[in-house]
């Protein structure tokens, strides 16, 4: 009886009975077996095909178990290599193991002993994979989910759906914090503890997207030197992350709908099923309905990932977020090693005032360069981009009398005044209302208030 989960292995050993007996053992475990009776032998079987593992006998005419290990390293081959030996060999196994055998096993040996080792050996190699990747992630870092009010909607879906399996869909314009939310859903949930696998569809070319998501076996095509696991593997066991789902090959859509539907993948080149276990979360910049419209997403893979839907409020609609965001930014960076003392509550107006078209994306970028141009300072106003700062309304020239009619601080302050003397008094002194027509934020309406009334100025709005 075979499994269509066994691995490929490759027994050395040059006496036949003991291949034999291998072979039957492997057979028994659902492995598909190849065979070589010498060293050079398993060099060309190497050579010829891809085997997921190397089992080979120590003592052996010719090229031996440890002359094979050494070979295949010193070509770059780091394929799983098992060391069969005898008791009297043992230091030569645990000498092999130095050389980057994988495990070794004694003579005589049951089917239970055989297993435990190949066991032993594929569950280290996973995790060496899963290690790599988990510090590639870790390299690029991440922020944790900053937000008000306008969030908490989000913050509920993100704690009522995370506990399951459940597929999710996220949706917002470019920049809102995709990501991080499917990370948000990942670490509330029980499979917190394996890894997160994020895949931006946008960014993988369409001729490599396959082979990117399910792997591929040796020589599957042109430049397949060796196996590589694909990124459903990978994230077995834990959340894998489909980002710009809209902008995957639509050709390739339906092999994906398969995949989810069937919980196998199988690697190009390879027509051994892999049984899965993934969390898919999908996002996209696209409304799903006019993706869906235009050719760029099937309707039944929508359907099949759609199961829970959160949509991401863009930033110009949670104003009262920017100050606490950009403060965040301000302290990642520090922890980062790119100081800032603060924002000023003046460049704070400004950036509350600006309608991010890119963001909390383009918020971070922005307080990234104002923090090196304020060269560890505080960030004010100057250290914003130019077009942002707030602009002079152009008054009829008048011959100047005196310095005093040059001072531009003077000029700004008086329209500013005006300006929220009169959306007070529109508002009927509601300071929530008068705000929102200013298009600034409640605080900063209090602190301009506190800043002109301490000058002895009456904003009241009242008649």
């Amino acid at each position: 009886m075979t499994s269509s989960s066994g691995h490929k292995i490759l027994v050395v050993d040059d006496e036949e009975k003991m291949r034999r007996v291998l072979e039957i053992m492997l057979q028994r475990m659902g492995h598909r077996v190849g065979v070589a009776e010498s060293g050079e032998q398993a060099l060309e079987r190497i050579q010829e095909s891809s085997f997921d593992l190397v089992i080979s006998d120590l003592r052996m005419a010719g090229i031996d178990g440890a002359a094979l290990l050494e070979r295949l390293r010193q070509t770059g081959n780091d394929i799983p290599f098992i060391i069969v030996t005898a008791h009297g060999s043992i230091e030569s196994a645990v000498a092999a193991m130095r050389n980057g055998a994988n495990d070794y096993i004694l003579r005589p040996f049951d089917i239970d002993t055989l297993k435990l080792a190949i066991d032993r050996v594929f569950t280290s190699e996973r995790m060496r994979q899963q290690n790599a990747f988990l510090r590639a992630e870790l390299d690029k870092g991440w922020g944790g989910l900053v937000g008000g009010s306008a969030m908490q909607g989000v913050y509920e879906k993100v704690q009522l759906v995370a506990p399951n399996k459940t597929a999710v869909m996220i949706t917002g314009e470019t920049g809102t914090g995709k990501e991080l939310v499917a990370r948000a859903i990942h670490q509330a949930s029980p499979r917190r503890d394996r890894l997160f696998v994020a895949v931006n569809c946008a960014a993988i070319p369409a001729e490599m997207m396959e082979s990117e998501l399910f792997g591929y076996d040796k020589g599957a095509f042109t430049g397949a030197a060796k196996d590589r696991i694909g990124k459903f593997e990978l994230a077995s066991g834990g959340t894998l992350f489909l980002d710009e789902l809209a902008e995957m090959p639509i050709a390739l859509q339906p092999k994906l709908l398969r995949v989810l539907q069937e919980e196998v993948v199988e690697r190009l080149g390879s027509n051994t099923a892999i049984p899965l276990d993934v969390r898919v979360i999908a996002a996209t910049n696209l409304a799903p309905r006019r993706a869906i419209t235009e050719g760029k997403l099937r309707e039944d893979l929508y359907y099949r990932i759609n199961v829970f839907s959160i949509e991401l409020p863009p930033l110009r609609q949670r104003r009262e977020d920017i100050a606490g965001l950009a403060q965040h930014f301000v302290g990642e960076l520090g922890r980062s090693g790119l100081a800032a003392r603060g924002i000023s509550p003046q460049a704070l107006d400004v950036l509350e005032r600006y309608d991010w078209p890119g963001n909390v994306r383009e918020l971070k970028n922005v307080i990234e360069r104002a923090a090196v141009l304020s060269r560890g300072g505080t960030i004010d106003v100057q250290h914003l981009p130019v077009e942002w700062q707030p602009q002079p309304q152009l008054v009829e020239a008048k011959p100047a009398t005196g310095s005093a009619d040059l001072d531009l601080n003077r000029a700004v302050d008086a329209v500013e005044a005006r300006l929220i003397a009169e959306a007070l008094r529109r508002s009927g002194g509601n300071k929530t209302k008068a705000a929102a027509q200013l298009k600034i934020s409640v605080r900063s309406l209090w602190h301009k208030l506190g800043k002109y009334e301490a000058g002895g100025q009456d904003l009241s709005g009242q008649d």
